[in-house]
């Protein structure tokens, strides 16, 4: 049985699902998608693994859209701070939003066996003990390392 989080099975319609989404939530809020950030974000959704922004800036370069880390981090920079992207502090790296749009503060599983990440509901519980603690949560980073489905059945 296969994990929905670190599989889906349409994978194209994934990535047209996620543009798509992405596409409407700048025009909502005024911002621009621009090609090479749109492409940025393609490359993260190619994958289910975090990718680092060298990884990333390298696909630019052989594409021919870049060859400066800036270029990378500011289209990385950009997808983040528009609720297009996260990034897994564990990794140093970047991973698709799962669900763009939606105010959440995720989690993430990490496969420690192939590097795929799952993004999860992460912080969601953590709201009413706070909440009785009179504390308020600005931000929570919540990162968990383990097995993907299928690399526990390699491992079996």
């Amino acid at each position: 049985m296969s994990d929905p989080g670190f599989a889906c099975g349409d994978h194209a319609a994934c990535i047209r699902g996620a543009i798509d989404a992405a596409e409407a939530r700048c025009a909502t809020s005024g911002a621009r998608l621009t090609p090479l950030r749109r492409r940025v974000l393609e490359i993260l959704l190619e994958g289910h693994a975090a990718m680092g922004a060298y990884d990333v800036l390298a696909r630019l370069d052989a594409e021919g859209l870049g060859s400066k880390p800036p270029v990378a981090y500011r289209a990385l920079g950009f997808l983040v701070d528009h609720g297009l992207a996260h990034r897994i502090e564990r990794l140093s790296a970047y991973v698709a939003c799962a669900r763009p749009g939606a105010a959440h503060a995720p989690g993430f599983l990490i496969c420690r066996g192939c590097g795929a990440v799952a993004e999860t509901q992460g912080a969601e519980g953590l709201s009413r003990p706070a909440a009785e603690a009179g504390f308020v949560i600005e931000q929570t980073v919540i990162e968990a390392e383990g097995l993907c489905p299928a690399c526990q059945r390699r491992e079996a």
